[in-house]
This record gives C-alpha cells, structure tokens and sequence, in this order.
C-alpha cells in the first residue's frame, strides 16, 4: 500500500517516464561511475590521480 501510494504522489512522474522517449540513464551511469571510482581511492591518492583516472584516455594518433 506504502509503494502504490508514493506512486499516486509521483503520478506526473511515472506518467512522464513511460510515455517520453527521453531517460537520463547515461547521466546516472556516470554519476554512479565516478561515485564507485572516488569510494575506491578515498584517502590512498591525491586529486591528480583522482583526476586523471576519471577522464577518458587521451587517443594520439
């Protein structure tokens, strides 16, 4: 009854998430990426390495 209640408080939400094609999916990916990456470093390096291990690698060709 808890769940089926939120929902009728959210309904413009959930409505909105079935019907829009849109989904912030990437977004949260990366959220939670970075969030796992600092959770495993946390007091072992300084920002530089944090830095460094979150951007992308550099292709040179």
């Amino acid at each position: 009854m808890r769940f089926a209640r939120v929902l009728r408080r959210d309904i413009d939400a959930v409505d909105n998430a079935i019907e829009l094609p849109w989904s912030n999916g990437q977004a949260e990916g990366q959220i939670n990426r970075l969030k796992t990456l600092k959770r495993s470093m946390y007091g072992r390096a300084g920002p530089e390495l944090l830095r460094a291990r979150m951007l992308p690698p550099l292709h040179t060709k």
